[in-house]
C-alpha cells in the first residue's frame, strides 16, 4: 500500500515538474506611459495623478500628469490607469523560492548542503526559474526575491533575482550579495507549536559562539596571508571583509543579536543585516548606532513568550522604525514558499498596527532594496531605475483590493496567468459563472 502511494506521488510530482514553462516576456521594444494612476513611489511620496514612463526597461518619467506637457506620440503605448494605483515591484528577501518544488520529493529539494560552515555554497546555481510556485506570487506584486540557502551554521551565499526568466542567469539582479549565518540561540525550547514545552539554557552556547569566532578569525588571517594552498571555504568569505558582501545574521533573541553584532564588528565585517529580529526592538539603539538594518520575521505570528504583548509581532516594525532602524519584511517559516504571496499583507498588518501606510510600503520596497544593496537599481519609482512595477485596482497592501491589471519587470509586460487562474477560469465556465 505504501509503495503504491509513493509511486502515485512520484508520478504526480513528475507531471507537475515537467509541465510546460510559462514563457518569460520579451525585452521591452516599445515605450510605455502609465497615466492618471495614484503612484506610490516607495520612498514615502505619493503622486495623486501621475505620469510614469519607461523606455528600454528603465524609468524615464515620474511626474504629476497635471503639471507636464507631453508631445503627441512621445510614447508608443499609453495605459490609462485612472482610479488605479501604481507601485514599485515588491521584493521577497530570505526566500527559498525556486530551491524546493515539493518537500516530499528529495530530488526537487536543493535548499541546504551537507556541512556546517558553507560560505562557498552558491544557492543561485540551484535556482529553478521554472518553479510553479513562483508564478503564483507575481499576481500579488512580488516581482523580485533574494534566493537564500538553509541549514548549517553558515548556510551559504544568496543572490537576488527577478521572477520572470528562462533560467538563473537570465534572472540575476545581483549575484552572491551576502553570506547567511545562523547564530546559535542562548536557550532551547522543547515541545511544539500545538503543545508548548519548557525553556532552558543552551549549555553549548559558549562553544558554538566560539566556533563562529574562530572560523571568522581564521578566515581573516588566511586572507591576510599569501597561502600556498587555496582554501575555497575561506576564499568565499573575502567579500565580508572588503565590504562587497553583507553578513546576514539570522537571530531573534536580544542576547543573540548583541553577541552577534559584537563578534562581527570585532572581526572586521563591514556590512551586517539582522534576519528575524523578533527581539530586535530591545537592541534598537545598538542597531541604529551601527547602521544595521533588520529583515523582520513573518509578522503574522503569535508572540513567542507568555509575557510579550499579544500584538508584539504586528507592531514590531513600528517599534524599530520609530527608533530609526531600517526595516524590511521577510516571510520564512512554515510553508514559506507558498506563503510568499502574502508578503504585501504583512506590510498591511504593520500599517494597521500604527505604521504610516507609505512607510509600511517601504518595508517591502525601498527598505528591503537598501538592505540587499540594490536600491540604486530598484525599490522605488524614480528616473533611471529599472521599470519593475505594477498597476493594481486598489490598495496593494489589502488582500481585499490588491488586484493587478498589469505588471512589468525591467519594462517587460509579464503574464499574470498561473495554473491556479487557469483552473479558476475552467470551473467558472463549468458552472456558468462570469
Amino acid at each position: 500500500m505504501n509503495k503504491n502511494i509513493y509511486i502515485l506521488l512520484l508520478v504526480f510530482s513528475i507531471s507537475i515538474l515537467t509541465k510546460a514553462q510559462q514563457a518569460p516576456a520579451s525585452k521591452q521594444s516599445k515605450s510605455i506611459l502609465i497615466l492618471n494612476a495614484t503612484a506610490h513611489l516607495g520612498n514615502g511620496e505619493i503622486i495623486e495623478n501621475s505620469a510614469i514612463g519607461f523606455v528600454e526597461g528603465k524609468i524615464t518619467l515620474v511626474a504629476d500628469a497635471r503639471l507636464i506637457k507631453l508631445a503627441q506620440g512621445a510614447y508608443d503605448i499609453t495605459i490609462d490607469a485612472s482610479g488605479k494605483h501604481v507601485y514599485p515591484g515588491f521584493i521577497a528577501p530570505n526566500s527559498t523560492l525556486g530551491l524546493v518544488e515539493i518537500d516530499a520529493i528529495k530530488s526537487s529539494d536543493d535548499e541546504s548542503e551537507i556541512g556546517n560552515m558553507n560560505p562557498h555554497v552558491r544557492s543561485i546555481i540551484a535556482y529553478n526559474a521554472d518553479s510553479k510556485v513562483i508564478e503564483t506570487i507575481k499576481p500579488n506584486g512580488i516581482l523580485m526575491a533574494q534566493i537564500t540557502p538553509r541549514g548549517g551554521r553558515i548556510s551559504g551565499t544568496s543572490s537576488i533575482v527577478q521572477l520572470d526568466a528562462w533560467n538563473w542567469k537570465d534572472a540575476l539582479i545581483k549575484e552572491n550579495d551576502g553570506i547567511h549565518l545562523n547564530f546559535p540561540s542562548s536557550f532551547k525550547r522543547s515541545g511544539s507549536w500545538f503543545e508548548p514545552g519548557t525553556i532552558e539554557a543552551n549549555k553549548d552556547y559558549s562553544k558554538q559562539h566560539s566556533e563562529i569566532t574562530t572560523f571568522l578569525t581564521s578566515a581573516k588571517a588566511y586572507l591576510a596571508d599569501s597561502p600556498k594552498e587555496i582554501n575555497l571555504i575561506f576564499e568565499a568569505t573575502k567579500g565580508l571583509f572588503d565590504g562587497n558582501q553583507t553578513l546576514f545574521i539570522h537571530a531573534n533573541e536580544e542576547k543573540q543579536i548583541i553577541d552577534a553584532i559584537q563578534m562581527a564588528k570585532e572581526n572586521g565585517v563591514k556590512k551586517i543585516v539582522i534576519v528575524g529580529g523578533y527581539e530586535a526592538y530591545k537592541t534598537a539603539d545598538l542597531l541604529q548606532k551601527n547602521n544595521i538594518g533588520v529583515l523582520l520575521k513573518r509578522v503574522h505570528d503569535m508572540p513567542e513568550n507568555e509575557d510579550h504583548d499579544i500584538d508584539l509581532p504586528y507592531k514590531n516594525a513600528k517599534l524599530l522604525t520609530d527608533k530609526g532602524v531600517i526595516v524590511g519584511l521577510e516571510n520564512s517559516g512554515s510553508m514559506e514558499r507558498m506563503n510568499t504571496r502574502n508578503l504585501p499583507f504583512l506590510a498591511g498588518t504593520c500599517a494597521a498596527y500604527g505604521l504610516d501606510k507609505e512607510k509600511a510600503l517601504q518595508l517591502i520596497t525601498f527598505n528591503t532594496a537598501k538592505l540587499l544593496g540594490i536600491d540604486k537599481q530598484c525599490g522605488t519609482l524614480e528616473q533611471g531605475k529599472d521599470a519593475t512595477l505594477f498597476i493594481s485596482e486598489g490598495d496593494a497592501l489589502d488582500m481585499r483590493t490588491n488586484k493587478l491589471t498589469n505588471a512589468f519587470i525591467q519594462g517587460r509586460m509579464i503574464s499574470l496567468e498561473t495554473h491556479q487562474t487557469k483552473m479558476n477560469d475552467i470551473y467558472k465556465t463549468k458552472y456558468n459563472q462570469k
